[in-house]
């Protein structure tokens, strides 16, 4: 698209996010209905999505939306006010997810809703395992899933209709209109958003190219001497593939390198291309090189996420090295040739990574997820200070400070255990009664955005090989999944492999009921639960 063009879109954009804000306040009904049908149809999205969101659950649907849910949704359907209130008192955002996913996995839908409704109704009788990957719905009554399936698909048609007229490249805070749409993206059905994403990655791939990229690798050397970093698979390949990267992994080749390994004679016909990419992987979520390191939680072994690496941390105050720039764009350039090879990275990083790829906003708790200890102090002094203040008594908040916080500066441990002055001179700067605001405001910020500098240089080259305007329709967990695969268990695998003592074997009935329950009635996250 040309700079023109984007320019018109960016103000046709702005004026329509204006005009709604405006109609919202004034509520001029007279003047929306002389507006294009499109741009009609996009307001009646943002008040539904509104509605749905509400956590108060007070907000009624726009009748327009029920009006035309006749003609969309087919002649058997016709949903009402009441059939929306009856199903949001029983959903909220967990069941929700969960009934999308229903959605999402089942292959009636691509027939027909009337089918999946109507399957939704024998299998809930028939099947006893129906619910072992959405058990938020099993305690719902199924007229109600039912209606809710309605309403969701329903929306998604509203959604696919409007999306020409928002600008998915926004990030949050930047446009009303937009911002809603990313609140909805969890209920956005997977098949629409694969739909307009491999579109997009089509119009972008570049052209079959029959001469082979051949890679060489030194494994001998990759193996040996573990401590220099340029040594690894992973730098091997970075070396010979980061300067045409953003060409060589848009290609529609199936395999877009060829390996060979030094001192063996062997001819990759995909074999070695895999082992290639196994090793880089291990090469990354590893030590030896200097982006990536285990997660707090996973140090000292406490909380969750225990497995997953997260971006080294660098001084606050100093430019990252440029190599180590080039290095996490190489990273982000793999991930984009796993998202359209489908040739799937066996790496460990934790949601917050896969958020700030989306320009999500990233969270106390996402943070916590991977430090559990990082807001403890704080957070207890926070405390403290408000019981102390019922009490009136200044006497005890000073005793509490000079206890307490004695020792502690205007600085922060990082997540890598570096600490780094939160201010300038701040390592001389002692925490008081009269600051101490201040300082949680400047450790939380700090901690929020501990890793932007080094996930934006991995987004840099993600967008070089994906175009960025659908992906920002996909969830983190999608995104993940799209880089990585699906997490899922290999039940027969851990059977072969598990050991029996006592009097039991693998045929003892109540071995062979255990794996039946495990394989069939435990979701993929109650087996990862069950294997910590």
């Amino acid at each position: 698209m040309s700079q023109s063009n984007c320019s018109t879109k960016s103000l046709r954009i702005a004026l329509i996010d204006l005009i709604f804000v405006l109609l919202t306040k004034q509520k001029i009904q007279k003047i929306e209905l002389k507006l294009p049908k499109q741009i009609q149809d996009l307001f009646i999205t943002i008040n539904v999505i509104i509605a749905l969101t509400d956590q108060t659950k007070q907000t009624l649907l726009p009748e327009d939306f029920l009006q035309q849910s006749n003609d969309i949704l087919g002649n058997n359907i016709q949903l009402n006010q009441d059939d929306f209130k009856k199903c949001n008192n029983d959903f909220n955002t967990i069941s929700d997810q969960d009934l999308i996913n229903l959605m999402n996995n089942d292959q009636s839908l691509n027939d027909s809703l009337l089918k999946f409704i109507e399957n939704l109704s024998i299998e809930s009788q028939s099947n006893s395992t129906f619910y072992k990957n959405s058990i938020s719905l099993s305690n719902i009554p199924i007229d109600s899933i039912q209606i809710r399936a309605q309403f969701l698909y329903l929306l998604n048609k509203f959604i696919e209709k409007s999306l020409s007229l928002i600008d998915l490249s926004l990030s949050t805070g930047q446009n009303f209109l937009t911002d809603q749409f990313q609140k909805i993206k969890p209920y956005l059905l997977f098949s629409i958003k694969v739909q307009l994403f491999t579109e997009t990655l089509e119009k972008t791939q570049s052209r079959y190219d029959s001469d082979w990229n051949m890679i060489n690798f030194d494994i001998l050397k990759a193996s040996t001497n573990t401590n220099n970093s340029e040594n690894t698979m992973f730098y091997q390949a970075y070396q010979q593939l980061h300067t045409k990267a953003h060409i060589i992994f848009r290609r529609s080749n199936e395999q877009i390198w060829h390996a060979q390994y030094i001192g063996m004679h062997s001819t990759d016909h995909g074999g070695a291309y895999r082992d290639s990419l196994t090793r880089i992987c291990s090469d990354i979520c590893s030590l030896r090189l200097s982006l990536f390191i285990l997660c707090p939680n996973g140090r000292t072994n406490i909380g969750l996420n225990r497995d997953c690496w997260i971006p080294n941390v660098f001084s606050p105050n100093k430019s990252i090295p440029n190599k180590y720039k080039r290095q996490y764009r190489f990273i982000g350039q793999l991930f984009g040739m796993a998202i359209r090879k489908k040739h799937y990275l066996n790496i460990k990083f934790p949601i917050l990574l896969w958020k700030k790829l989306l320009n999500e906003l990233i969270t106390i708790e996402d943070i916590q997820a991977i430090d559990l200890q990082s807001f403890t102090i704080i957070n207890e002094t926070e405390k403290n200070i408000e019981q102390i203040k019922l009490t009136d008594n200044d006497n005890d908040i000073n005793s509490l400070f000079s206890s307490i916080m004695s020792e502690l500066r205007f600085d922060v441990v990082s997540s890598s255990g570096e600490t780094y002055e939160l201010i300038p001179n701040g390592s001389n700067i002692s925490i008081t009664i009269e600051n101490f605001k201040y300082y949680c405001s400047c450790y939380r910020q700090y901690r929020l955005n501990e890793f932007n500098r080094q996930i934006n240089y991995i987004q840099q080259g993600l967008y070089s090989i994906i175009p960025y305007y659908y992906l920002n329709l996909f969830t983190a967990k999608e995104l993940e999944e799209a880089v990585c695969g699906k997490d899922q268990i290999d039940i027969e695998l851990l059977k072969r492999n598990t050991l029996y003592g006592g009097d039991y074997n693998k045929n003892s009935p109540p071995i062979e009921r255990f794996w039946i329950v495990l394989n069939e009635m435990f979701n993929n996250d109650q087996k990862n639960l069950f294997l910590i």
